[in-house]
């Protein structure tokens, strides 16, 4: 494979980097604006892309506006709708479907990316049920709603073993995708604050502990890129079964890297890094709020 994003794929990047600067909170206090959260909420559903794999979208495409939007907090749903669409397309020749309304995907009992949203679909073995979504549930990720799932479920249709196997990889993919923004995010924000923090008349990204810190966190970022690249671009492209291997491998490897990307950002801030009013704990929120960390062990299961 080649590891390098297309043209296109770059200018989606930029596209989405663009869109999640501008709209994104810029603060924790921007994380309740109200206007703001329509304003990208339009945004986002103006581009399209929670229907990316429906318009023909491959798993890198999808990854790399997941990875943008993690890396300035986007906090409208995007994982749980482009999920809910790529089960739509698996189920294109299931008439049941024509009764759903678009929805998010359901993982574990609760609805992820529930925010906007009255039906959600979950994959079951190779089953595929749809629920009504109840009330908002608390949730440890700030930039992400859940929500109960209420009432009986009704059956959509099933899919062909392989593609629930290419499904599975890529939610896994995606959300490999929002750890490895959120760690670009986190450590972004650390090595600004260290080029202005100064302590005995030096910033604090002069010494040899911070620096050395924010190197090794930048060397896990770029392990990171890599090893999602490979499952993204696998989720089409290789049998099922390496497809799921490879997201298993990039699961394991984002989350520990994402999560010590994270803790070490808090670190460099230093005292401030514990307060409720600094972004760093928002992203350390993001990482261990996972949606699809319970799964990994199943999933796992399910290729022996």
């Amino acid at each position: 494979m080649d590891a390098r994003l297309t043209s296109e794929q770059r200018q989606l990047r930029d596209a989405a980097a663009r869109l999640a600067a501008d709209l994104g909170p810029g603060s924790v206090a921007d994380l309740s604006d109200v206007d703001r959260v329509a304003r990208l909420e339009k945004a986002v559903d103006a581009t399209g892309w929670r229907a990316l794999r429906s318009d023909g979208a491959s798993g890198v495409e999808v990854a790399v506006v997941a990875e943008e939007f993690a890396r300035r907090l986007v906090d409208v749903p995007f994982l749980g709708p482009t999920l809910a669409d790529d089960l739509r397309r698996r189920l294109a020749n299931s008439p049941a479907t024509v009764a759903v309304s678009p929805a998010t995907v359901a993982v574990d009992g609760e609805a992820v990316d529930a925010h906007g949203f009255r039906q959600a679909l979950a994959l079951d073995g190779v089953r595929v049920a749809a629920w009504e979504v109840g009330n908002p549930l608390a949730s440890v990720d700030l930039t992400r709603t859940t929500a109960e799932l209420t009432g009986r479920s009704w059956p959509l249709g099933e899919l062909e073993p392989d593609q629930a196997r290419r499904w599975r990889a890529l939610a896994l993919v995606v959300t490999c995708a929002e750890l490895v923004g959120a760690a670009r995010g986190t450590h972004a924000l650390a090595c600004d604050y260290a080029k202005v923090r100064e302590q005995y008349g030096s910033t604090i990204g002069s010494y040899q502990a911070v620096a050395h810190l924010l190197a090794e966190g930048l060397a896990l970022i770029e392990g990171s890129v890599s090893v999602l690249r490979h499952a993204a671009w696998a989720v089409d492209e290789l049998d099922p079964d390496e497809a799921v291997q490879a997201a298993l491998v990039a699961k394991v490897y984002t989350t520990r890297a994402a999560r010590t990307v994270c803790e070490t950002s808090i670190q460099v801030h230093g005292g401030i890094g514990n307060t409720w009013d600094c972004l760093a704990h928002v992203y350390l929120r993001k990482v261990l709020a996972d949606p699809f960390q319970a799964r990994l062990q199943e999933v796992h299961s399910g290729l022996s």
